[in-house]
């Protein structure tokens, strides 16, 4: 009689304390032991990684699509799904149909909207929605102007519990803008917008954190300035945390060069000095997570005059690779790349996911993290190619991934 256990042979187990060689059981959908000594039992399904990397299965915090195949191939299990959709996810049956959307093979933990319609100013219904199985609670791609609004949400999340995950632009000034002010926006006749438009609304954000107590998160972080900001929030106690894509540590405003829409994003790429502000904020553990921002669009969105394109990139398939870049670098290990990508996100989403230890639940992936290939987006698994990352060559690739112990891809 085949059992319903799990055993993953020949590892090497990136586990909290390290690499472990050896292999990992599973009981139903949690991970039952870890070590060189576990074996597979009478009945057990059994999987041989042939000496490559045992990883938890990624957790990528907010996403704006469900996209299962380019997921798939990325290696994640768990999504974040942003509160950005057609309609917003501001009302509690949304909710419980977002998170109920990737079953059987894909958890999907939406983010309630802060306000009615994203509009930022009415809250919603963010008790319900909690109930409803919203993880956290999102600004979405807007920053909510009003400062009393953005205190009572973050008054009512920590008295609820949840995360408020916030976008760090103050829109009064960045407007319309689509690029950087800066030379690069200059040359292009782009409308632009000061770099300090981000610590402009990081700063509010945080000092509107510390007077609440309540747990913010701000998803995307990618100006030098304000990273200080975020760094020095954390050493007199607030209760903070930071995200960034891998286009912010991969890519500056150079990019945009040719006009390209597929450097299109939000916030938009910054100067060289911002990138290698990124990077060394990585490194020295300023940035808590980092996420695809997985947006993918069409020729419909993108085959347009620059300013008029849609922002977003379809990053779930090169996020792990491009992240193995910061490893292979030596900004990070490959322990701190995985806190990054899986256990730091399931921490802010309450999820027991995101690392190997007994108890948790078995969201694993097999990784070969030398393996070379090259990214088309003519060819991604996911709904749109739409990349600023198409026909670079990276490294890494997910083998084989399990959701509860069970293959999915």
């Amino acid at each position: 009689m085949i059992s319903s256990a799990l055993t993953i042979t020949n590892a090497t187990i990136l586990t909290p304390q390290g690499p472990v060689k050896g292999a990992l059981r599973t009981e139903a959908d949690r991970i039952a032991a870890i070590g060189p000594e576990v074996t597979a039992q009478d009945g057990d399904r059994t999987h041989d990684a042939k000496g490559k990397l045992l990883t938890p299965g990624l957790v990528d915090l907010g996403v704006f699509a469900i996209d299962k195949p380019a997921f798939h191939f990325g290696g994640i299990t768990r999504t974040a799904l942003m509160p950005d959709q057609n309609p917003p996810l501001d009302h509690p049956a949304r909710v419980r149909f977002a998170a109920s959307s990737g079953k059987p093979d894909l958890w999907v933990h939406p983010l309630a909207a802060a306000t009615r319609g994203l509009e930022g100013s009415d809250l919603a219904e963010l008790a319900l929605m909690r109930d409803a199985g919203a993880r956290a609670v999102g600004t979405g791609r807007r920053w909510i102007a009003d400062s009393g609004t953005m205190l009572r949400l973050l008054r009512y999340c920590a008295m609820l519990g949840l995360v408020v995950v916030s976008h760090g632009e103050d829109s009064g000034i960045a407007g319309s803008a689509v690029a950087t002010a800066g030379e690069m926006a200059t040359r292009l006749g782009l409308p632009s917008a000061p770099a300090e438009a981000e610590a402009l609304a990081v700063a509010r954000d945080i000092a509107l954190a510390e007077m609440s107590g309540a747990r913010l998160h701000i998803r995307q972080v990618t100006t030098r300035a304000s990273l200080a900001l975020i760094r020095a929030a954390k050493a007199r106690g607030v209760n903070v945390t930071a995200g960034v894509t891998p286009a912010h540590f991969m890519l500056s405003d150079i990019a945009m060069s040719d006009f390209r829409t597929f450097a299109r994003l939000s916030p938009p790429l910054r100067c060289e000095d911002d990138r290698r502000a990124v990077i060394e904020a990585v490194g020295d553990g300023t940035i808590d997570v980092i996420a695809s921002g997985h947006d993918p669009r069409g020729p419909e969105d993108k085959r347009l005059p620059f300013a008029d394109a849609e922002p977003g990139m379809a990053g779930a398939e090169t996020l792990l690779p491009l992240t193995l870049t910061l490893v292979r670098d030596g900004v990070i290990d490959m322990g701190r790349a995985f806190e990054l990508l899986a256990a730091n996100p399931a921490a802010l989403l309450g999820v027991e996911a995101g690392r190997l230890e007994v108890g948790m639940e078995a969201d694993l992936a097999v990784i070969d993290a030398d393996r070379p290939w090259i990214v088309d987006s003519d060819k991604m698994a996911a709904a749109a190619g739409n990349t600023p990352f198409d026909r670079q060559p990276v490294q890494g690739r997910c083998l084989a991934l399990f959701k509860g112990a069970t293959l999915v891809g």
